[in-house]
C-alpha cells in the first residue's frame, strides 16, 4: 500500500516537471508571435514564482487540514487550468494571468511530498522522486521540439500537456482513500515513535539556528541557477550559438537529461556517500560546467556544458532536502522545509528575471558569467552551511536545558 502511494508520488513529480522547462523553450518562438519584449519571459516566471512562493508558505495548514492527497489533486488541477490558459493566451497579459495558477498549482504539492519523503523513505527516494521531475522537465521541451517541427506551433504543445494533468487528477481523485489510510496508518506509527532530541522552537527562534541562513541562500542561488537556464538557455543557444528555436529545444532538453539521469545515479551512489559529499561533488560539477560555457569553443561544447550542468544539479536539490531533519531535527523539518521552498521559489522569482533585464539591455550571451557567479555563490553557501551544521546540537541541547530549567 505504501510502495503504490510511493508509486502515485513518482507520477505526480512527473507532472510537476512537465510544464517546468517549456515556457523557455518555447520563448523564442512565443516572443515573436505574441510580440513581446524580450524581458517578458522573466516577468512570467517571476510571477509562477510569486504563486509558488505564497502557497509554499501556506502549504503547513493546508496540508494539516486536507491532506496531502486532496492538496496534491487540487494544485495539478490549477496547473492543468494554467497550461490551457497558455494554449489559448492571444497576448502576453492573458499569459500573466495564467501564471498564478500554475505557480500555487505547484508550491504546496511540493512542499507536502518533499517533506513527506524526507521524513519517512531513505535518502535514494528522495534522488530518485527528482529524477521523477527530471523526466517531465526532459519530456516538455521534447513535446514541444515535436509540435514546432510538425506543426511549426507552441500552443498544442500546452495542450498535450495540459491533457496529461487532467490524467493525473483523475488518478489521485480515485486514489483519495488511499492516502487517507496511509496517512491514518503513518499517524499511528508516530504516536509509537519515541521523540527526538530536538525541542520545540519558536518562529522567532528558528533564524537563530547555526546554518539556517546560510541553507536559505543555497537555495536562492540554486533554484536561481536550474531556472536561469531553463529560462534563457534556449535564447542563448539561438543567440550565441546561432541554432534554430527547434534544434535549442532539443539541446535544452538534454540540460534536462542530464537531471534525470544524474538523480537515478545519484539514487544509487547515496548508499556509499553522504549528503554533504553528493552536495559538494554535484556543485563543482555545475561550476565546470558553467565554465565551459563561458569559454569560446566549438558549438558541440555547449551542448557538453548543459549536460554537465544539468549532471551536476541531480544531486544537489533532494541532498539539501533530505538532509534538512538532520541539520535542523525532525519538529523543525516542515517549517524549515517550507522556508528552503520559499527561498528557492525567491531564487527563481528573482535571478531569472534579473538576467532578462540584463540580457534586454546588454546581451543574453552573458549567460554563462552569471552562472558562474550564481554557482561559485552557491558553493560557499553550502560549506558555511556545512560548517556551521556542528554547533546545530549544541543549539537545541541548550534551549532543552533552559526548558527543563524554567520547568
Amino acid at each position: 500500500m505504501a510502495t503504490f502511494l510511493l508509486i502515485i508520488i513518482y507520477i505526480a513529480f512527473i507532472s510537476l516537471g512537465l510544464p517546468d522547462a517549456i515556457l523557455g523553450a518555447a520563448w523564442p518562438i512565443m516572443q515573436v508571435e505574441l510580440s513581446a519584449p524580450l524581458e517578458a519571459a522573466g516577468l512570467l516566471y517571476g510571477m509562477v514564482c510569486v504563486g509558488t512562493v505564497l502557497s509554499s508558505l501556506m502549504s503547513g495548514p493546508l496540508l494539516k487540514r486536507f491532506g496531502t492527497g486532496k492538496v496534491t489533486a487540487v494544485s495539478v488541477m490549477l496547473t492543468a487550468i494554467g497550461l490551457f490558459g497558455f494554449n489559448a493566451a492571444e497576448s502576453v497579459y492573458w499569459l500573466l494571468l495564467f501564471t498564478l495558477p500554475l505557480g500555487l498549482g505547484a508550491g504546496a504539492v511540493d512542499a507536502g511530498l518533499n517533506d513527506y519523503v524526507a521524513l519517512h523513505y531513505k535518502a535514494h527516494h528522495m534522488n530518485w522522486l527528482h529524477a521523477f521531475w527530471g523526466i517531465g522537465a526532459t519530456m516538455g521541451p521534447l513535446v514541444l521540439g515535436r509540435f514546432l517541427t510538425v506543426d511549426k506551433t507552441w500552443r498544442d504543445a500546452y495542450f498535450t500537456i495540459a491533457i496529461c494533468q487532467i490524467v493525473l487528477v483523475i488518478v489521485i481523485f480515485v486514489t483519495l482513500p488511499l492516502w487517507t489510510k496511509v496517512a491514518n496508518n503513518q499517524a499511528k506509527f508516530e504516536e509509537n515513535t519515541e521523540e527526538g532530541e530536538t525541542v520545540e522552537l519558536y518562529n522567532g527562534n528558528i533564524f537563530k539556528m547555526p546554518g539556517v541562513k546560510w541553507a536559505l541562500l543555497t537555495f536562492i542561488f540554486y533554484v536561481g541557477i536550474e531556472q536561469t537556464v531553463s529560462l534563457w538557455g534556449s535564447s542563448f543557444l539561438v543567440s550565441s550559438k546561432q541554432l534554430d528555436p527547434a534544434r535549442a529545444a532539443d539541446w535544452l532538453s538534454f540540460y534536462f537529461l542530464g537531471i534525470t539521469i544524474g538523480r537515478f545515479l545519484s539514487g544509487f551512489v547515496s548508499f556509499k556517500f553522504t549528503n554533504k559529499q553528493l552536495l559538494r561533488i554535484g556543485q563543482i560539477i555545475i561550476l565546470s560546467g558553467a565554465v565551459i560555457l563561458l569559454v569560446p569553443l566549438p558549438t558541440i561544447f555547449s551542448l557538453i556544458g548543459l549536460l554537465m550542468i544539468g549532471f551536476g544539479c541531480a544531486p544537489v536539490y533532494p541532498s539539501m532536502l533530505h538532509e534538512t531533519p538532520a541539520r535542523f531535527g525532525t519538529k523543525h523539518s516542515q517549517t524549515i522545509m517550507g522556508l528552503q521552498l520559499a527561498a528557492g521559489n525567491t531564487g527563481a522569482l528573482l535571478l531569472p528575471p534579473v538576467f532578462g533585464f540584463i540580457a534586454a539591455h546588454l546581451s543574453v550571451n552573458l549567460l554563462p558569467l552569471f552562472l558562474v557567479a550564481y554557482a561559485s555563490f552557491m558553493l560557499f553557501s553550502t560549506e558555511r552551511v556545512n560548517l556551521l551544521t556542528t554547533k546545530i546540537k549544541g543549539f537545541v541541547k541548550r534551549e532543552a536545558a533552559s526548558i527543563t530549567v524554567k520547568d
